[in-house]
């Protein structure tokens, strides 16, 4: 059974999440574009304060304030649940793009000094890049022979250029 998260009002959490099975997504600039663009959604939608924003390879890591603490988990629902939607229809792929819940633990705190601000000027600027034709990586799974890596090649996915880019 999971452990109840805890959440309290007027208060700093720090909050962590990871891409299921560590797929490396956001050193592909167009997951990163994308990721920015639901963040910034968020920003309209839900009214928190953000610092230190990091976004890792597999990883997304900052320290949120939500102005109502309770949101905290409506929040985190949203933003992995539009990602993983926006993503998959891009990708042509299905399932979770996430991997477990997310990880929080409230601050005693503010967060630490060297945890800026979010700049919402340069993520919406992020955000209004286009993402043109031709910029979708298809992920391919199947074993290592199927994939013409040789039978000792450990298994992982593999990242193929594809040309065909969904609508919208």
């Amino acid at each position: 059974m999971r452990q109840k998260r805890e959440l309290a009002e007027d208060v700093w959490y720090e909050v962590q999440t990871a891409v299921n099975i560590g797929e490396p997504l956001f050193p592909l600039w167009w997951a990163a574009v994308l990721l920015y663009r639901v963040l910034h959604e968020a920003k309209g939608r839900f009214k928190f304060e953000m610092r230190g924003l990091k976004i890792e390879g597999c990883a997304l890591s900052f320290y949120i304030k939500p102005a109502d603490g309770f949101e905290l988990p409506k929040i985190m629902q949203w933003l992995k649940q539009t990602f993983s939607v926006r993503f998959n229809f891009r990708t042509g792929r299905k399932g979770h793009v996430w991997g477990d819940r997310y990880w929080s633990e409230i601050l005693a705190g503010e967060p630490p000094p060297e945890a800026k601000e979010v700049d919402w000027e340069a993520v919406e600027a992020e955000a209004a890049k286009p993402i043109p034709a031709g910029m979708v990586y298809k992920l391919s799974w199947g074993s290592p022979r199927q994939a013409g890596l040789g039978s000792e090649a450990p298994f992982s996915p593999r990242f193929t250029f594809s040309s065909v880019f969904p609508p919208g």
